[in-house]
């Protein structure tokens, strides 16, 4: 076994790693670009090497850098985690050069599956099915429309190269099929060097199950069952799952035994996963094979009791498979959750900033939280906007889904949109709650998924006072204390009393477009609060878990107030409520709507501008495309009207907020 390992990653699956090694005695370098000097897997590691800028192209990806730094610390084994150079043959090779062990397939295995027109060829000659479409090398934008018509829209335009859903585009019908083969090549040339793709059938109503299969040096193969990652948005998984709801048992077989013929076909060694589109009516597709341990794995640790980690070192460093096919077993039902930096509702925009508050669910048997940040650390737009897996395992899928919507109530967070109440409500809706599973489920559950703004709950603004009241409080309370003089007089209480009746507090909360205020005047025990017509006697005190126990009238509840400068961030029965305390005499003024200009959602970096200055567009044209996060994002014309400048060119990188395009409407044109 390795005494020493470098982990040539970074966030949440280097953090992982480490806590196996660190289990098996075995100690670990990290590596760091100057994005990540203070990041969560660099305080865990034993040691650290610094190897480049914050870019993964200055750093993460440069291969040279990485193996520098496995020899200069006595590392004998890289492993690769996912993404970055986990799937790259020539890193592979590498390391076999310098006499370092990749942990992970051998290169040509990478090369066979890396390739997904190649691997489809090959999957063909092994017997296992495949969905139509065209697979080859020809890739002339005419030939490849011409074969999108001859397939049958909707078809799905892929990158050969990667995955992780970029490079990606559904379409529906020719008319848009050029448009979206050059947006997919560019992502594709961008993301993986190669702008490569194929054009398949997209099967209607398909399910994502995937086989997780395992490989050693001595030929032996096992699969270790399957998990639904079905649930998507932008071709990206979001919920996984398993075992996949509604599997029978020979058809569990039937797929593990083409993963497995999948896996043999190319000599594979390691943790591997074959993807593949189901239909509903069980026949399934082979789509690709991820030649790497794949971002849900824990899942299927969950259900096994089985160390994926440990197995791909125990592989790599020569043992045989710990277990044999016929002693693997399924115990219960987990479910993954991802925690991402982003704005569902705005596209699932990612989101950068600080994390002022990040409280996650307590862990235990049934949940498990694998992350690579911590309170005080930051999302930066140099990655992937993850926080955090959350997963949870219970005896059965219905126990599970109760154990994952208490988590998700659970979790907090203050300095980054996230999408926690959007998978609450996700794991809530009857078609996830049904099994009803498809990769169009999120589209068709949108009237659920996403809500229109709601009015305040005057309850939150009750709490949020109480907050302050219980922050001042204790702050005077605190104060009291340090002065010595007259510590008997009754002229120190801070009870709120006055010589002709008692004092009364006012707090103006602003939520969206409306502002509600709150009267508070001290009473024996507490307060008495009144929100409108609205009067009630109110209490709360601040527990050991930071919690707020909360006592309205007859009703007690549990809530949490994050204050962040002006921003109170109410936390109240699974939901989140972020409120501008204003000055008393704040009239409410908000900034007015940028007129004239379209400004950039995120930062990013201008791919390129679409229409001519001096155009006249209709609403819904597309006008610019930039890049953020690693993926594409268009921006269009918010009505008919007239491009007057750019005030951008295309390379540029751009910050949040900045202006884009000036743009004046036909109403505002026909009026001047």
């Amino acid at each position: 076994m390795f005494q020493k390992i470098l982990i040539a990653n970074r966030g949440e699956i280097a953090c992982r790693i480490i806590k196996t090694a660190r289990r098996m005695g075995i100690a670990t370098v990290a590596v760091y670009s100057a994005a990540d000097a203070n990041a969560r897997h660099v305080r865990l590691a034993d040691e650290a090497v610094l190897i480049g800028g914050a870019e993964a192209r200055e750093s993460y990806l440069v291969a040279e850098r990485i193996l520098q730094a496995a020899i200069a610390t006595g590392a004998q084994a890289v492993h690769p985690g996912y993404g970055f150079l986990s799937e790259n043959a020539a890193f592979a090779d590498a390391c076999a050069q310098a006499g370092v062990v990749f942990i992970g397939p051998p290169a040509e295995a990478i090369r066979a599956m890396g390739s997904k027109s190649a691997a489809k060829a090959l999957m063909e000659k092994t017997g296992v099915p495949l969905t139509p479409g065209y697979h080859g090398d020809r890739q002339e934008p005419a030939f490849l429309a011409e074969q999108a018509g001859r397939i049958g829209y909707p078809v799905l335009i892929k990158a050969s190269a990667g995955g992780g859903g970029k490079g990606m585009r559904r379409v529906d019908a020719a008319a848009d099929f050029e448009a979206a083969l050059i947006s997919c090549q560019r992502e594709a040339i961008n993301a993986f060097g190669n702008d490569h793709v194929l054009v398949e059938k997209y099967v209607l109503k398909p399910r994502h199950i995937e086989i997780q299969v395992f490989g050693d040096t001595l030929g032996n193969y096992v699969y270790l069952f399957e998990r639904d990652c079905s649930v998507q948005r932008r071709h990206q998984k979001v919920v996984e799952e398993a075992p996949a709801p509604g599997m029978q048992p020979e058809r569990r077989a039937a797929m593990g035994k083409a993963a497995v013929d999948a896996a043999r076909a190319v000599g594979y060694v390691g943790a591997g996963t074959v993807e593949f589109i189901a239909n509903q009516d069980g026949s399934f597709y082979f789509m690709e094979m991820n030649t790497r341990l794949q971002v849900e794995h824990p899942v299927t640790e969950m259900i096994t009791g089985l160390d994926l980690v440990e197995w791909q070192l125990r592989v790599a460093s020569g043992e045989p498979l710990p277990l044999a096919q016929e002693q693997l077993r399924i115990s219960g039902h987990a479910i993954e959750a991802r925690i991402y930096a982003e704005d569902p509702d705005k596209g699932f925009l990612p989101s950068i900033g600080h994390l002022h508050h990040l409280s996650p669910p307590q862990a235990s048997e049934h949940v498990r939280i694998d992350t690579g940040v911590e309170q005080g650390d930051d999302i930066t737009p140099f990655y992937d906007p993850m926080i955090a897996k959350l997963i949870v395992w219970d005896h059965d899928r219905d126990s599970a889904l109760a154990r994952m919507r208490q988590a998700l109530s659970e979790y907090r967070i203050v300095g980054v949109a996230n999408n926690i109440e959007f998978l609450g409500r996700l794991v809530s809706c009857d078609s996830f709650a049904g099994a009803d599973l498809d990769t169009g489920l999120i589209e068709r559950e949108h009237a659920s998924l996403f809500l229109s703004a709601a009015a305040l709950p005057e309850t939150v603004a009750l709490v949020a006072a109480l907050a302050e009241l219980l922050r001042e409080s204790n702050a005077l309370a605190l104060a009291s204390t340090l002065v010595n003089a007259e510590r008997g007089s009754p002229w120190r209480v801070l009870d709120g009393w006055r010589l002709n009746g008692s004092s009364q507090r006012f707090f103006n909360f602003a939520y969206g477009e409306t502002q509600h205020r709150v009267g508070a005047t001290v009473v024996t025990g507490g307060w008495k609060l009144a929100i409108g017509e609205q009067q009630v006697l109110a209490s709360a005190r601040l527990q050991a878990d930071g919690q707020l126990a909360v006592q309205l009238g007859d009703r007690s509840m549990k809530a949490c107030v994050v204050a962040t400068g002006q921003r109170r961030h109410v936390f109240l029965a699974g939901h989140s409520y972020a409120l501008q305390c204003l000055p008393l005499l704040d009239t409410g003024g908000r900034a007015v709507e940028h007129a004239g200009g379209l400004r950039s959602p995120m930062p990013g970096k201008i791919v390129a501008l679409l229409v001519a200055v001096g155009s006249v567009v209709e609403e819904g044209t597309p006008l610019l495309v930039m890049e953020a996060m690693k993926m594409e994002h268009t921006i269009t014309a918010p009505a008919r009207g007239v491009v007057k400048a750019f005030c951008c060119a295309a390379g540029e990188q751009v910050t949040d907020g900045i202006e884009l395009v000036e743009f004046e409407t036909e109403v505002t044109a026909a009026a001047a």
